[in-house]
């Protein structure tokens, strides 16, 4: 099997495991849409009395918020995603296993969280997304040009996310418990992305600072390239950058840990 194929097995095999938990997926479901009313009706109020806010409008505000729920789960901003079960490899030692394999580690476990990305994309964020926009009114664009925009954004919000949990999850071969780390991910996650509050609208220095961040490729520029607030290209280029970064980080980091593997117990 060549590589591509193996890894396009990887993926699929991905989608198709997160496809088995029917009663977690519209659980999920039912979870995002719940959020997504109380978050739209939160910042209503908001955008009443602060109008234009970080540069949105109302509809702007309300289409960020259902974007948000669309990619919760799609990029495990709270983590979930792939990083936990590598940590939990790594803990127990079947790594060794994985290390074995004839198959790169870091790309075997993207292509997995690919996999996932994709089944949580459409299983259990396409239906808040459109909840809202039937119920709500939503600045979304009329043109296939800019969805397309968006598929690309997602894609490299999805590597970039993977980035970021898969040095997370790399802790693990120095730490005995991956627990603090997964909770500094969640928090950071939910918190730099824009999760609760668009990046466009935190003041001064601080704004600067999260926006200049990786989990700005998470939600903020794929926001703001469905709703042409940026420029397309300089949102991939920002998006692909971090992407390299994060990847190549993690390969580094790796390697490093892959020299001197330690399985506890012996």
């Amino acid at each position: 099997m060549g590589s591509g194929r193996l890894y396009a097995a990887v993926a699929a095999g991905g989608f198709r495991r997160y496809a088995t938990y029917r009663a977690a997926t519209l659980a999920g479901v039912f979870t995002n849409t719940v959020f997504g009313v109380i978050l739209v009706y939160t910042y209503l109020a908001l955008w009443e009395q602060k109008p234009h806010l970080g540069g949105y409008d109302q509809a702007q505000a309300v289409t960020y918020v259902w974007l948000g729920q669309c990619l919760y789960s799609t990029l495990a901003i709270q983590g979930g995603g792939a990083e936990k079960d590598l940590m939990d490899r790594i803990r127990t030692g079947e790594i060794a296993v994985d290390l074995y394999r004839p198959a790169d580690l870091q790309l075997w476990w993207l292509a997995g969280d690919l996999g996932r990305s994709l089944f949580q994309l459409l299983g259990r964020g396409v239906i808040p997304f459109t909840f809202g926009a039937l119920f709500f009114p939503m600045a979304l664009p009329t043109d296939v040009t800019s969805w397309a925009a968006l598929l690309v954004a997602l894609l490299l919000a999805m590597l970039v996310s993977f980035g970021i949990r898969y040095l997370a999850a790399l802790s693990a071969f120095w730490l005995l418990d991956g627990q603090g780390i997964s909770q500094a991910v969640m928090i950071l996650g939910v918190f730099c992305s824009g999760m609760v509050f668009p990046l466009n609208a935190f003041p001064g220095v601080l704004g600067d600072i999260v926006r200049a961040l990786p989990w700005a490729a998470q939600l903020q520029m794929p926001a703001d390239v469905l709703m042409g607030e940026t420029d397309p290209l300089s949102a991939y280029a920002f998006q692909a950058a971090w992407a390299v970064v994060l990847l190549a980080a993690g390969r580094l980091l790796q390697q490093a840990a892959t020299r001197r593997v330690v399985v506890q117990g012996g």
